[in-house]
């Protein structure tokens, strides 16, 4: 990928530093030096016009102007809908320009990393973990940097997995295994078989993990992202699963056949804006719809493929059941069981959340699934 560079001036200088940007986002064209003299309001306003800010005063202090900026955004009248799938798509115009007027507070970075602010915390870790090395001066958003921070205390605090007794360490632009109804069922089905098994789209390892607890002797776990494969490597050593699960860097399935095949594909079929949301969004149903395809062809004589699905498309009239099941059929698959399990997580009884309607609804699914006689 090519550098990209932020320029501005500050006291009659020209300035230039490497452009970092964990979504993507082009530098900004506009920028302005800002600090601690200046009020929420303004800030508002210009990153509004498109004017950038670049942080010259006190690290806490932009943590509190940034969160004045959110506070403002978010008081802004929101558009609305009765129609699900309208309002879904309201939602996420929402959120990207929400994101967009928060990207505009900038960081700076010394050559080594550090973050030439008064009380500011040391990064090195963090921002290695997100971005790589570097030994050149970068600018950031504070957002991504908040991000990085925060995806680095997941890494090293890990979340517990009952069904293992122990802890998955999600990586940088891993999605976390906080979401536990769907380990569990993983956990509950009974096994068709504990010779082999596949993990297709593996991330942290977990469910790899858990089908090696469960007694499966070997498992192959697939993954493309570069971050989730050296995530999920860490994940199965750490837990002493290495000699028994091994990470396989390819697209979906892996080579030959095996009497099960799991997968966990992004659950709402629509664009993601970020790679962490790759986890979450499925454009087009890309990787459901590559699964269900390539299933049959993998699978072992009297073998199961297990699709662990929500049902919040579905809720967010995003897909049917009519359609889903038609992919089912089409791909020469036959349903040969399901269980559902009811959400545990907070949004379901937060009624500020604006796809409350869709969550208090959900139901998460693992379908058992056989080739067609």
């Amino acid at each position: 990928m090519e550098t990209e560079f932020v320029r501005w001036t500050e006291d009659g200088t020209e300035h230039s530093a490497v452009w970092r940007s964990t979504s993507g986002a082009a530098p900004p064209k506009k920028i302005r030096v800002a600090d601690d003299s200046m009020t929420a309001d303004e800030a508002y306003r210009l990153a509004c016009e498109g004017t950038a800010l670049l942080w010259r005063g006190d690290f806490h202090n932009a943590r509190q102007l940034g969160t004045a900026v959110a506070a403002r955004t978010d008081r802004k009248a929101r558009k609305t809908s009765t129609d699900p799938a309208t309002a879904f798509h309201l939602h996420r115009q929402t959120q990207s320009r929400r994101a967009g007027i928060l990207g505009m507070l900038l960081v700076p970075f010394d050559a080594d990393q550090t973050v030439p602010l008064r009380r500011a915390p040391d990064v090195r870790q963090a921002v290695l973990a997100a971005y790589g090395p570097t030994d050149q001066p970068t600018v950031t958003t504070l957002r991504d940097l908040l991000g990085a921070i925060g995806a680095h205390e997941w890494q090293k605090k890990g979340v517990e997995i009952p069904a293992l007794g122990a802890r998955i360490h999600p990586g940088y632009g891993v999605f976390s295994p906080i979401r536990g109804e769907y380990v569990d069922l993983v956990a509950d089905t009974p096994l068709p078989s504990l010779a082999t098994a596949f993990d297709i789209g593996t991330g942290t390892g977990v469910l790899a993990a858990v089908l090696a607890h469960r007694g499966v002797e070997k498992v192959i776990a697939t993954e493309l992202d570069a971050n989730a494969l050296a995530c999920a490597r860490a994940n199965l050593d750490r837990l002493g699963y290495a000699d028994r699960v091994q990470v396989v860097e390819t697209d979906l399935f892996p080579d030959g056949r095996a009497p099960l095949v799991v997968c966990n594909p992004p659950w709402i079929p629509a664009r993601p804006t970020s790679p962490i949301e790759y986890a979450i969004y499925d454009p087009d149903s890309r990787m459901l719809r590559g699964f269900l395809a390539g299933l049959a062809e993998h699978l072992e004589p009297e073998g199961e493929g297990w699709l662990i699905l929500s049902d919040i498309a579905e809720h967010l009239g995003l897909r049917t059941r009519e359609e889903l099941l038609t992919l089912i059929d089409d791909a020469g698959l036959t349903v040969l069981g399901r269980r559902d399990v009811t959400p545990r997580h907070g949004k379901v009884a937060d009624r500020s959340d604006a796809l409350h309607a869709a969550r208090k609804r959900e139901v998460t699914s693992l379908w058992r699934l056989g080739a067609q006689n």
